[in-house]
């Protein structure tokens, strides 16, 4: 399995906590070049067009394709509202993820969809970005209160076991020093659900930051309660 895809069966297994860098740790960006990643996404892209479940599954990262039927893909694509052409208008590196912003046309207009490319071009999680549920809603909250720098109500998002070992100001030290290295906080694009169901249920958030785009791993269990939350592969 490579790591890439490890890295989502690690986090859905992984001890309760907030991973954040060393001092002086650097982060590492994706080698997933913006061309690779683009060619990812247009594959995805034309088989979500299709409705061809079998290339849609072959595209997912392999912890992701292991953990849904090629029957379920095709279920999904099955409801979806006939698609007359795709593009893709943005492509963002990030600490081994990449974010892709693009655009489906149906007969009902455009519609933004948000992709999440692991370092082989896999597809990691998808989601119309109009489309928002509560544990999207939850995630993307929690860092709205990192950005605005409100420790004590990121803190309350979390369970309360979580809370036992997070205080407020561990937060803060941990979301200034992701910010100080990842130049400085720019954007709060979106959330996706990566997994969802059975007792823990993953949430990307993509931040887009002065030097990339980071996806932040918020970890539910079954109830909705935020009950790990990991900023990057480097730091798990």
């Amino acid at each position: 399995m490579k790591l890439s895809a490890a890295l989502l069966a690690l986090v859905l297994s992984a001890p309760m906590g907030m991973a954040a860098p060393q001092d002086g740790e650097q982060l590492t960006t994706t080698e997933l070049s913006a061309t690779e990643a683009t060619a990812a996404a247009e594959l995805a892209l034309g088989a979500l067009k299709d409705r061809d479940g079998d290339e849609l599954h072959g595209a997912l990262a392999e912890a992701v394709r292991t953990s849904v039927s090629k029957d379920k893909v095709q279920q999904r694509l099955n409801k979806l509202t006939s698609i007359r052409r795709t593009r893709v208008v943005g492509v963002a590196p990030g600490y081994n993820t990449t974010t892709i912003d693009a655009v489906v046309v149906t007969a009902d207009g455009d519609q933004p969809l948000l992709m999440v490319l692991d370092e082989d071009g896999k597809l990691l999680a998808w989601k119309w970005s109009q489309q928002v549920q509560p544990i999207e809603a939850t995630a993307l909250e929690f860092v709205r209160h990192l950005v605005a720098e409100q420790w004590v109500f990121a803190r309350s998002k979390l369970s309360l076991q979580l809370q036992e070992e997070l205080s407020p100001a561990d937060l803060e030290r941990k979301w200034t020093k992701l910010n100080r290295v990842s130049g400085g906080f720019r954007e709060l694009k979106d959330a996706v659900i990566a997994s969802q169901g059975g007792d823990q249920q993953l949430v990307l958030v993509a931040v887009a930051f002065g030097k990339a785009t980071s996806n932040l791993f918020v970890i539910f269990d079954e109830q909705g309660r935020i009950i790990n939350v990991d900023i990057s592969r480097d730091f798990v």
